[in-house]
């Protein structure tokens, strides 16, 4: 993507706080990362499933986009639009599948929020990000099948699907990589995680 779109507003406006999500630039990449979010959902709905809850999870790729754009506030919007809008689209809002899906991304979107705040991006890459995310998500999408569903069975599933949870990660975060490094459209968004030194 090589949008030019400049950072600020209207020169001479009134500018919302950096990354704030009145922020126009925040509210426009807010609706391209969700819109990416109902498109990737899509093409994963007519991926071929072992199990209704089971993904491959490209859907969660705008998501880990969005970690180093985003305030907290704005990510947990693009979050609730994924989750919703994947529900809507494969028909599943008022199933269990919901609860499973809502389980998943939000823990799994929280915690790689968190590792990458936490920890910044010199210590911790999209892959690691990738990885630690898609086995939360694994992991209590297990639980819950283990509570409501398959009871002991779980164990026999839990680890190809951990270990689909470890591939997809690292797949998603080596596109990631490759896609923040080379991407002047998300170089012009990308968020200092830490101030530099000397700054207010």
């Amino acid at each position: 993507m090589t949008d030019q779109t400049p950072l600020t507003e209207q020169p001479g406006s009134r500018i919302p706080p950096a990354g704030a999500i009145g922020n126009l630039t925040t509210r426009k990449t807010l609706a391209l990362l969700g819109a990416f979010c109902l498109f990737l959902s899509t093409i994963e709905y007519m991926i071929p499933k072992p199990l209704p809850f089971m993904r491959v999870g490209i859907a969660n790729l705008p998501l880990m986009l969005a970690l180093d754009i985003f305030p907290f506030p704005a990510f947990l919007v693009l979050v609730g639009i994924k989750v919703l809008g994947q529900a809507l689209i494969t028909g599943t809002l008022f199933s269990y599948i919901f609860l499973f899906s809502l389980a998943g991304t939000a823990l799994s979107a929280v915690s790689m929020y968190l590792l990458r705040r936490v920890l910044g991006q010199s210590r911790i890459s999209f892959i690691g990000v990738g990885t630690a995310g898609a086995m939360m998500s694994n992991i209590s999408q297990l639980v819950l099948a283990w509570v409501f569903i398959f009871r002991d069975s779980v164990l026999y599933i839990a680890p190809p699907f951990l270990a689909a949870g470890v591939i997809t990660g690292i797949v998603l975060g080596l596109f990631c990589e490759y896609f923040t490094r080379s991407s002047q459209w998300y170089a012009q968004r990308r968020r200092p995680l830490h101030k530099p030194e000397g700054a207010l």
